[in-house]
């Protein structure tokens, strides 16, 4: 297997085969060596870091110096197929070296001589910022967090800029067959092997943006292939589902595939859900290489599970770095009891109840103080659909009772595990399923993203102990991020008429029957992508799927502004939804803090809609 055509010189004639392998830290196993084992590939790379990881990588680091790094990535992947890969040629990029990337090397080099193998590993590093953070304490203006315009803690975990693609690109010119980078933004693994390849180079705005998208389609893995797909039921095989590799061309176009004889499915739909998947204005998706712009990108099917995507435009990024830095919040803990029976969700939320009124009152009794938040959910009966649960699902006769709260104290939450037991004996009949015993103490972690001039960070990238020098970032031409107002955003309000008033033959249908959907999370803000199912249904879509009709739907769950951007490219809209996750991944107390499910909530929306021209369009009412 080769991806280059025999005349190397010319660029526009060669294709670059990547394949990704994982989508965060626990990703399957199975991966790698499908892909690896497919002979389709000419690299493989790994995203395995979130904001909450890099907090797990710290906690680890401290107990053990030479950890800090997702250790799967040595022990499980690359100790499955590193054989292979080197018979192969295969080079790997990974940003698995967490806060630790020279430990995940040192690792990675016992591996490989273990298994007799001589390996030239790259380290990526400088993306941690701690030893900052007193001078920006200091600095005018003031450090302030991009979403709630809150001022920097004073006890900071961790702090680690999303560096780019260009110290990549570096280590593989200087001839790295892995490369083991810090946090770096999701879609520069892949970005950096298209700069290294097509010697694409920092003012090619439209080729990064492209090489951007061709990453942040495979960054999720499975995610492009057919998971989390709308559709569902007609995803074939999902235990041997493909993982994805795109192929990609020298203008920035590329085809999303996957080894062949693998289960999934790869069609437009799927890859427009990934490309919407946790961006915010698709026309600004704002990267350290390029500002990128998706609203033009167009996607059509290629062949049988492949899928052509091009389109992209860029224009210079701004002069910062965004920063995730995770800081201590007090406590948390969440705990779940099973009631069965004759109204299951009304003994469920009684029990709940008592329980947070009876601990409240030994707090009081004890001095110390309330909670600082609780969540009461009563899962299977819909609670995350709030006003719009179904009737029948108050019926049910098996409900889970699910209890998350917070505190400063440990302590207190330690009281309140040990009162959850006694439901069993004090008050509701068929209460069981405490799961696993008494609910564990942890501290409640929270992200705080800002913005940092790029001229204070400087990425280093090492092979072998020789220091590879990196040319300074040039200053950009593009603005930053406006500046965050410490106000709370007031929510879409509905406006006293919406619409046109429809014609009276028309049925009322959920949203699911004309779009596709999938939701994902920045922080507290969630986004919800939504692509016509049929492009003659875009304009019914823009006249009743507006902000204000999207803000009253979730108004339950959305408690900042809702704004609708255009995607016309694909005949989409992106909905970004702020302070929309209680807090966001790490600090929201809810079963879903991630908004996976939000969605599968707007999905149930009604909309109005003529039954013949369903019917001329082939879909289902």
């Amino acid at each position: 297997m080769s991806s280059r055509n025999s005349n190397d010189d010319g660029n526009s004639e060669r294709i670059v085969r990547i394949g990704g392998a994982s989508g965060f830290w626990g990703d399957s196993s199975v991966g790698a060596p499908q892909l690896v084992g497919s002979g389709q590939i000419d690299y493989l790379v790994f995203d395995y870091l979130a904001e909450l990881t890099m907090s797990i990588l710290a906690g680890a680091r401290l107990k053990k110096p030479e950890l800090g790094y997702a250790t799967d990535f040595v022990s499980v992947a690359m100790k499955a197929v590193l054989k292979d890969v080197v018979e192969q040629g295969i080079r790997v990029v990974s940003n698995a070296g967490g806060v630790n990337p020279q430990g995940c090397a040192d690792a990675l080099a016992a591996l490989a001589a273990e298994q007799g193998i001589a390996l030239k590993i790259a380290v990526v590093s400088g993306d941690d910022v701690s030893a900052l953070l007193p001078q920006l304490r200091q600095s005018q203006p003031p450090v302030r967090e991009l979403q709630s315009g809150a001022a920097l803690p004073e006890r900071v975990l961790t702090a680690n800029a999303y560096l780019g693609a260009r110290p990549i690109q570096a280590a593989l010119d200087a001839g790295a067959q892995v490369v083991i980078t810090g946090r770096c933004v999701d879609s520069a693994v892949t970005l950096g092997v298209l700069m290294h390849e097509f010697r694409w180079q920092p003012g090619d705005f439209d080729l990064l943006a492209a090489g951007s998208l061709a990453g942040h389609i495979i960054e999720c893995g499975c995610q492009a292939t057919g998971g989390l797909h709308t559709d569902w039921d007609t995803v074939p095989d999902w235990p041997n589902i493909g993982y994805p590799i795109v192929e990609c061309s020298a203008d920035g176009s590329f085809v999303v595939t996957k080894p062949a004889g693998t289960g999934g499915k790869l069609v437009p739909a799927v890859v427009g859900e990934q490309m919407l998947y946790e961006i915010g204005d698709p026309a600004a998706y704002l990267l350290p290489d390029v500002t990128a712009d998706f609203t033009q990108v167009r996607i059509a099917q290629a062949g049988e599970h492949r899928v052509r995507v091009h389109g992209a435009r860029g224009r210079a990024p701004s002069a910062s770095y965004k920063v995730s830095a995770t800081h201590v919040d007090g406590f948390k803990t969440a705990a779940q009891l099973t009631i069965v029976g004759f109204d299951a969700v009304a003994k469920a939320r009684r029990t709940g109840e008592a329980i947070l009124a009876r601990t409240g009152a030994l707090f009081a009794r004890y001095g110390f103080g309330p909670y600082s938040g609780t969540q009461l959910e009563v899962l299977g009966a819909e609670s995350c659909y709030g006003p719009h649960a179904q009737t029948q699902a108050q019926q049910i006769r098996e409900a889970v009772l699910r209890l998350a709260v917070t505190h400063p104290r440990k302590d207190a939450l330690e009281l309140f595990a040990r009162e959850v037991a006694p439901a069993g004996t004090s008050w509701s009949p068929g209460t069981t399923g405490a799961g696993g015993g008494r609910a564990s103490v942890s501290p409640s972690i929270r992200q705080y993203a800002f913005l940092l001039d790029k001229s204070l960070v400087e990425a280093r990238v090492h092979i072998g102990g020789e220091r590879i020098e990196l040319p300074r970032a040039e200053a950009p031409v593009a603005g930053d991020l406006p500046a965050v107002s410490t106000a709370p955003s007031a929510p879409a309000k509905a406006p006293a008429t919406d619409a046109a008033p429809l014609a009276p033959d028309t049925v009322e249908v959920p949203l699911i029957r004309l779009a596709w959907a999938r939701s994902g999370d920045k922080g507290d803000t969630s986004n919800i992508g939504v692509i016509a199912r049929h492009p003659e249904l875009l304009p019914l879509l823009r006249e009743q799927l507006t902000e204000a009709r999207v803000a009253e739907w979730l108004a339950h769950l959305v408690k900042g502004r809702v704004t609708r951007h255009d995607v016309p490219g694909i005949g989409a809209f992106n909905f970004v939804c702020e302070q929309a996750l209680g807090g966001g991944g790490m600090a929201s107390l809810r079963n879903d803090p991630l908004g996976k499910g939000m969605g599968q909530i707007l999905l149930a929306i009604p909309m109005r809609v003529d039954p013949a021209e369903l019917a001329r369009l082939s879909l289902p009412l």
